[in-house]
């Protein structure tokens, strides 16, 4: 299913806010823990008080939670879930656009009543299909925001814990283009695969077999869930009432 509708994701605005809070608490508390302390020894040397973290990691938090086994299954979920929606939105636009074929194939033979009748009926149902797939989407955008909240939050601390581990002073999200910092960064900077293998062992429960697609069902793009709903054709204007 298409998921092209939802380019306007919070996703990489609000992990980009909560990553640049646990940045600036790692580059805050860096100088008190690495400077050494006074010594009068020659031979003393800082390597003595440990390694200074320094390193700087880029991260693709949105597609973490996409590619985690948790966030597959998820997605798995939300097709399902909206699949009959989806196929209900397309049977309304094709009686909608049918409507529309006959009514301009028949216009010159019907009277002025007859007229009247079929464009009322064609514009009645031209609002019903935009009214539903308005609510369909909005219904799938907050389920897929919940799935989004749910795991980010534990994606967040997950990653916390591996950069601390790892030596890493920064961490930068790059989900979203638009907001991110990073112009450019070289592949061993990217750890978001790491932090995928990072969650996918700390959360044993989210790491199951996702669910089986059914048959034929594209493979999802890597930016989005593919489970909105479609949006109604609107290639064929609604006749105007005489």
């Amino acid at each position: 299913m298409s998921m092209a509708q939802l380019k306007n994701l919070a996703l990489g605005i609000g992990f980009s806010a909560l990553l640049g809070t646990f940045a600036c608490a790692q580059g805050a508390a860096a100088p008190a823990a690495t400077t050494p302390a006074a010594s009068t020894t020659p031979e003393s040397t800082p390597a003595s008080t440990g390694a200074v973290p320094t390193k700087i990691g880029v991260v693709n938090i949105q597609q973490a939670i996409q590619e985690c086994a948790e966030g597959k299954k998820e997605i798995d979920t939300l097709q399902q879930r909206f699949a009959p929606k989806q196929v209900e939105l397309k049977q309304l636009s094709d009686d909608v656009e049918n409507l529309k074929k006959q009514y301009q194939a028949q216009a010159d033979k019907l009277s002025d009543e007859e007229k009247n009748s079929r464009a009322k009926a064609i514009d009645t149902k031209q609002k019903a299909l935009q009214r539903n797939y308005e609510d369909a989407q909005a219904e799938f955008q907050q389920a897929e925001q919940d799935v989004i909240n749910r795991i980010g939050s534990k994606m967040v601390a997950v990653l916390e814990k591996y950069a601390n581990a790892n030596g890493f002073a920064v961490v930068l999200d790059v989900s979203n283009p638009q907001t991110s910092p990073v112009l450019w960064a070289t592949q061993g900077t990217v750890i978001t695969k790491e932090l995928v293998d990072a969650y996918d062992k700390t959360n044993p429960a989210g790491a199951t077999a996702p669910a089986t697609k059914p048959a034929g069902a594209a493979k999802a793009p890597p930016s989005r869930p593919a489970a909105t709903p479609a949006r109604p054709a609107t290639a064929s204007p609604t006749p105007k009432k005489p």
